[in-house]
C-alpha cells in the first residue's frame, strides 16, 4: 500500500474535519489565512492526499470552535492512529487496495460469501490455487509474495484486540474444489479450527434455504469502534471495488445479513458439516 492510501480512521478524520469546517461557516481560504497555511494544504487534508498531524488537528478544531475537550482529544487520537503504519506497508509492491488497512482497523467483520472462503481463513494452498486460476500470468515470485502477505493479514485474528469475524458461507463454498481434493481437505481443516476460535463465528447457508436476497452478491460489513462507532460495506467485482457507508446502504445490508444469519445453520452444526464434506473428498 502506498503512503497515499489512507486508513479508515484517516478517512473518518478528514470527513469530520470537513464537516466541522462547514458547520463553522468557514471556507478553505478563511482557514488558510487564519493559520497562515496554503489553501492547497487544507484541500490535501480534506481529500486524503495528505496525512494530518495531531498538532494540525489541534489548530483546526480551535478554528472550528470545538470546545469540548473530549471531542478534541478523540479527533487527535484519530490522527495518531491514522498515521500509524500497519503490516501492509511492507507489501506496498503488491497491495493496491485500501481494504486490508480498513480490515486491520475494524473491531468486527461480518461477511457473506457465496463462492469462496473468506481471505482471513484461506490456507496457503487455497490462495495459490485461486491466484493460479484468477491471475494465471502471475510469476511464481509474485504468487509467493502474495501468499506471504495473506499470511501476515491473517495474524490479525490472533492478536489481543482481534476483531470478531462472523462469516456466513453458502454451502457451495464447501463443495467447490479449489485446487483439488487435497488442498480442499486442508482448507476444510482450517475452517474447522477457525470455527472453534472465540472470536470467530461461522455459519453455513444450506442449499435447502432456497433463494434469498443476497444471491450472487457476496459482501463484507466492517464495524469500527470509536467515539462514534461507524460501519462500512465492501463490495468487490472483477475490475475494482466499492465502499458504501450511507445510512440507507448500511441498513439494507445489515438487514440482509441478519436475514441470512437466521436462515443459516447454527454455528454448532458447522464442524459436523465440515466432517461430512471432508469424508466425501
Amino acid at each position: 500500500m502506498t503512503e497515499r492510501m489512507e486508513t479508515f480512521r484517516g478517512r473518518q478524520l478528514r470527513r469530520e474535519l470537513l464537516r466541522l469546517r462547514e458547520a463553522a461557516g468557514l471556507s478553505m481560504e478563511d482557514v488558510a489565512q487564519r493559520l497562515d497555511w496554503s489553501k492547497a494544504k487544507i484541500s490535501r487534508i480534506e481529500t486524503g492526499r495528505s496525512r494530518v498531524t495531531p498538532s494540525d488537528v489541534r489548530l483546526l478544531v480551535e478554528e472550528y470552535g470545538v470546545t469540548d475537550e473530549q471531542e478534541r482529544q478523540a479527533l487527535m487520537d484519530l490522527a495518531r492512529k491514522a498515521r500509524k503504519q500497519g503490516w501492509w506497508h511492507n507489501y506496498s509492491d503488491i497491495i493496491a487496495s485500501p481494504y486490508v488497512g480498513f480490515e486491520a482497523e475494524a473491531s468486527g467483520v461480518r461477511t457473506y460469501q457465496s463462492q469462496l472462503v473468506p481471505g482471513l481463513l484461506q490456507t496457503e494452498g487455497y490462495v495459490r490455487a485461486l491466484l493460479s486460476a484468477v491471475r494465471p500470468a502471475l510469476p511464481r515470485n509474485e504468487i509467493d509474495r502474495r501468499v506471504e502477505a495473506r499470511a501476515a493479514r491473517q495474524e490479525r485474528l490472533g492478536e489481543h484486540d482481534a476483531p470478531h469475524l462472523w462469516a456466513i458461507l453458502d454451502e457451495a463454498v464447501f463443495h467447490r474444489l479449489v485446487g483439488g481434493p487435497d488442498i480442499m481437505a486442508g482448507q476444510l481443516d482450517r475452517l474447522r479450527e477457525a470455527a472453534r476460535l472465540p472470536n470467530v463465528t461461522i455459519q453455513v447457508l444450506p442449499f435447502t434455504a432456497g433463494s434469498h436476497s443476497a444471491m450472487g452478491v457476496p459482501f463484507v460489513i466492517l464495524d469500527f469502534d470509536g467515539p462514534t462507532p461507524v460501519s462500512a460495506i465492501y463490495l468487490e467485482h472483477l475490475t475494482g471495488e466499492l465502499y458504501l457507508d450511507e445510512v440507507t446502504d448500511l441498513s439494507r445490508y445489515g438487514l440482509v445479513f441478519d436475514y441470512l444469519r437466521a436462515k443459516a445453520t447454527d454455528p454448532e452444526e458447522v464442524v459436523p458439516m465440515i466432517d461430512a464434506v471432508t469424508s466425501r473428498l
